[in-house]
């Protein structure tokens, strides 16, 4: 028999998300700053308020203020009657400096005796669903709302769109674990109250809000949902053929929003930032923490594990679990799913203990092997941390060291002398040790 397979995304408005933003934008301030901050930033955010806080190791001073209002403009938020707007919210920073507890634990004189900065497990995942390796009904989710913010910010349709929003796929399986079509699609968005009751009412009021709910219906079916199909390779569009059901703001109205609407905070988009539900979760976010905390650190790099497994053919689907102790280098535990789908003549045990000898997986090497003391993180924030396209990019530092350059910039016609430093981005979704595990399990 088949089944029913539900995700969600949120946007980069929602709440939460912006909390994730402004974690992550502290960060890479940080570490554009000093490479070797230990950050762990949290923040909240309500109406006209943002609260920064958590604990730091640096030698950077950094304008919170700024970083957070600079966020906030990007996002979209500078209106003042989303009553949460860049320039005129306040700003709290509770930041103080790291416990020495944690900083023994992490700290060594050989740089790669580093131990985890937190004990834990953590989860990657990977399958031959789709292109990049990840559930289906996660990567139409993110679509929806990556597309959504794309008409929202080119200003032509759909002119009433506001920052807040969040989609929800379920897609249909056949007994084969195959999608067969979609089921329902979830559009939530904010928006301007652009049609007002003709007096005060009830019945007024009610005609209001379903004229409204009628137009962003129309609008998505009209712009967003075949903007959304653009993006999908040929063989995922059939999947739409056979009808969906259609869901738009099931409330009726959706002017309240944001932080106004819900107070948001760091970390609690966990499952829109890993696998949608597939898989599995050890419960750690990623946003406002450094590399050293291997809730981060070490989700990437059972993510990269995961993704090479399926590439390189050793499995259509694998789970990868990797377990730290607090100051330890070494992980206590290597667990590796592969649902029944190995294609090679091992055990999933066996399998673990071979990836245990492939890959390095102390933090040292896990941070050095994806260049993790870079400002690199709030790329991460919005529509997911896996699934997404590597690629290398100069960005500006503000120190001396390897890889760093100076070049001359073109400041409102003013030649000015900036340091800038090459990175890589989601370097953990390379498929970099394919060739490497197909040699070792002789595929």
């Amino acid at each position: 028999m088949g089944y029913l397979f539900t995700s969600e995304s949120v946007s980069e408005g929602h709440p939460d998300k912006v909390a994730d933003q402004i974690s992550d934008a502290l960060l890479d301030e940080f570490l554009r700053q000093d490479p070797e901050s230990k950050v762990a930033c949290e923040t909240l955010v309500t109406t006209g308020l943002v609260v920064c806080g958590g604990e730091v190791k640096t030698t950077a001073w950094v304008d919170i203020q700024g970083v957070v209002r600079e966020v906030l403009k990007e996002i979209g938020y500078t209106d003042s009657a989303l009553k949460f707007e860049a320039e005129s919210c306040g700003v709290i920073s509770a930041i103080h400096e790291q416990s020495p507890d944690i900083r023994q634990g992490v700290e060594r004189s050989r740089e790669e005796d580093q131990g985890a900065g937190d004990q834990g497990m953590m989860f990657g995942y990977a399958s031959r669903e789709t292109d990049e390796y990840m559930p289906l009904s996660l990567d139409l989710s993110h679509i929806l709302l990556q597309q959504l913010a794309r008409i929202r910010k080119e200003g032509k349709v759909m002119t009433y769109l506001r920052p807040d929003s969040k989609s929800q796929v379920t897609i249909e399986y056949d007994e084969g674990h195959q999608p067969v079509r979609i089921d329902t699609m979830v559009v939530s968005t904010q928006h301007d109250e652009f049609i007002l009751p003709a007096d005060d009412t009830d019945q007024a009021r009610f005609s209001a809000e379903a004229a409204m709910q009628k137009r962003i219906k129309e609008d998505i079916i009209e712009y967003l949902i075949p903007a959304a199909i653009s993006e999908l390779p040929e063989r995922v569009r059939p999947l739409f053929e056979k009808g969906f059901n259609l869901l738009v703001n099931p409330t009726g109205k959706f002017v309240i929003g944001g932080p106004h609407g819900d107070t948001g905070v760091t970390g609690r988009k966990i499952i829109v930032d890993t696998y949608g539900g597939k898989g599995a979760h050890g419960g750690g976010a990623f946003s406002g923490k450094d590399a050293s905390k291997v809730d981060r650190s070490a989700a990437y790099a059972a993510r990269h594990i995961a993704r090479n497994m399926v590439a390189a053919g050793v499995a259509d689907e694998v789970l990868v679990q990797l377990a730290y102790a607090i100051g330890v280098a070494e992980p206590v535990g290597v667990f590796v799913n592969t649902y029944g789908s190995s294609r090679v003549n091992l055990s999933d045990g066996q399998i673990a203990e071979k990836i245990k000898e492939i890959f390095d997986l102390r933090p040292f090497a896990i941070i050095r092997r994806f260049g993790l003391k870079n400002p690199i993180f709030k790329r991460t924030t919005t529509y997911g941390h896996f699934g997404r396209t590597n690629f290398t990019a100069d960005v500006e530092v503000l120190y001396d060291g390897e890889g760093v350059e100076v070049k001359e910039v073109n400041e409102g016609g003013r030649i000015v002398k900036k340091k800038f430093k090459k990175v890589e981005f989601f370097a953990w979704e390379k498929e970099d040790f394919v060739d490497i595990l197909k040699k070792e399990f002789k595929l």
